[in-house]
């Protein structure tokens, strides 16, 4: 069974950090090109009405979905119509009371949000690099994703077993403000910024800048704050409305 402590989570979470930043600064490497994401300009032929990044997104999300990664309750897709695993395999029990992990995928505010960040995250123009682009945006909003459902899930359960009571009163009220209030630590949530900065300072330290492109650690630290943080909660909130009645 999936461990439901919150020291245990939280540094699940903690090893998630280094990921999303090594392949935000991959995508920096790129301009951002902005062609690939308007409709119709894929490049493909024949022609398509998708943009180039939603087709990389989709063509990865079939072939993940054949290796069986949504069958994990973290891993929630962006695409739609996607292919049942080819591979079988019982997961361990996760601990959680949902019986439909969707219920929570906030990846549509996820793929806004992150669209919004790239001009700050990118240098302006067209490089012409498009292939690469999407492969690390692919790449880095899986990772986003991942770090946030890991924390709407199971940071929500946790918290819920600690005060079943308070809970059940707020559910049943139907008061997502009264929730978000105390679901919300904020000397938590300055502890992760803290270390956002921190890691984002050391993993640049020796980087080549003749030859790679940094990126300012507040640019994270302020996505930090404003997109993933909010979007855990927001899951966390998803999560406890539809967590399974009359389940401990």
């Amino acid at each position: 069974m999936h461990t439901l402590d919150l020291t245990t989570i939280a540094a699940t979470l903690e090893s998630l950090e280094e990921t999303i930043i090594f392949k935000l600064i991959d995508r920096a490497q790129f301009a951002l090109n902005a062609c690939i994401y308007r409709s119709g300009e894929s490049g493909f032929v024949p022609s398509t009405s998708e943009s180039l990044f939603s087709l990389r997104m989709t063509h990865q999300e079939r072939m993940d979905a054949l290796f069986g990664r949504f069958m994990v309750p973290e891993e929630r897709p962006f695409s739609l119509g996607l292919p049942a695993p080819m591979r079988t395999g019982i997961l361990p029990d996760t601990g959680l009371h949902l019986d439909d992990m969707n219920a929570i995928n906030v990846n549509h505010i996820l793929l806004h949000d992150y669209t919004s960040f790239l001009p700050s995250l990118c240098g302006a123009g067209d490089d012409k690099q498009y292939g690469s682009s999407v492969e690390h945006d692919v790449y880095a909003i899986q990772a986003i994703a991942r770090r946030i459902h890991y924390g709407s899930l199971y940071v929500a359960e946790s918290k819920y077993q600690k005060d079943p009571a308070k809970y059940q009163t707020l559910i049943k009220a139907n008061d997502e403000s009264a929730l978000w209030h105390k679901l919300t630590r904020a000397d938590v949530e300055e502890a992760i910024l803290v270390r956002i900065r921190n890691k984002a300072q050391s993993i640049q330290a020796t980087i080549r800048t003749d030859l790679r492109i940094q990126i300012s650690p507040e640019l994270l630290v302020d996505f930090y704050r404003t997109v993933i943080i909010p979007l855990t909660k927001k899951g966390e909130i998803r999560y406890l409305m539809a967590r399974r009645k009359g389940s401990l």
